[in-house]
């Protein structure tokens, strides 16, 4: 598992945008809103990376994380945790706060 945590790390530090996406296979919230994050992602942030870890076969990843609830997302910029979302979330929320940052980044 350690590879996988040097992984992601590698990804976050080289990808300008990255939000990893924490969810578990017995968590509702997560398998309902896994699919709403995906086209968010592909139709108004093409250059964010998506990053899916399931936190029950990478506790590890999860702990390094901090991510005690699923789901848990973590959007990083330039390297740097900048929005931290868990357990009930709004798309329409997340929307506004990733495109103030993706704004920023990419414009």
């Amino acid at each position: 598992m350690e590879k996988e945590t040097i992984k992601l790390n590698a990804i976050i530090n080289e990808e300008p945008a990255v939000l990893v996406y924490f969810k578990n296979n017995q968590c509702a919230p997560c398998i309902a809103l896994r699919p709403k994050v995906q086209e968010l992602i592909k139709a108004d942030f093409p250059k964010l990376r998506l990053e899916i870890v399931d936190s029950m076969e990478n506790p590890e990843l999860a702990g390094q994380f901090n991510v005690f609830a699923n789901p848990t997302l973590i959007v990083f910029f330039a390297g740097k945790e900048s929005i931290r979302k868990s357990k009930y979330v709004s798309i329409s929320e997340l929307t506004g706060e990733i495109e103030r940052l993706y704004t920023l980044m990419f414009d």
